[in-house]
């Protein structure tokens, strides 16, 4: 795949750095940055890459973050939607993570600037501009204003 732009990646480090602070601050887990492998599947081997991802400490090996991909999903996986993605694409990525593990997905949406939560339950819901972005039950205490990713 061709690199992201500009937008995107601006968008994604901020979103990243924000669930970054939040976690080494409260010693929740490691946040992990766009060219970070999940190996979901093995034989044939799947691994994907979301923009940003968080995984808790309850579920890095006791030896540490390994130097390869990391084995399953994360707990939160961010996707930054690009110009060219399709819908059907989004959605795919975002079933993905979820049938892996994942118990939550942002997909932020900057053409809208909008961001859509999905659950693990199977429930979502779209943040505007005037909402904040909950880190939940996944990420306690996180909260971020929409509006900010997008400055």
């Amino acid at each position: 795949m061709s690199p992201a732009g500009a937008k995107h990646g601006d968008i994604a480090l901020e979103i990243g750095s924000r669930i970054r602070i939040h976690t080494t601050d409260h010693r929740l887990g490691r946040t992990f940055g766009a060219e970070t492998g999940f190996l979901l599947t093995r034989n044939p081997d799947t691994v994907r890459a979301p923009d940003a991802a968080f995984v808790s400490q309850a579920r890095l090996p006791e030896s540490g973050v390994p130097a390869g991909y990391f084995p399953g999903a994360p707990d939160l996986a961010v996707e930054v939607v690009s110009p060219g993605d399709t819908a059907g694409e989004v959605e795919e990525k975002v079933q993905m993570w979820l049938a892996h593990g994942a118990s939550l997905v942002w997909v932020i949406h900057p053409a809208t600037r909008t961001v859509t939560v999905y659950r693990r339950d199977g429930s979502a819901n779209v943040l505007h501009n005037d909402d904040l972005l909950d880190g939940e039950a996944v990420l306690p205490g996180f909260s971020f204003p929409v509006d900010r990713l997008f400055l």
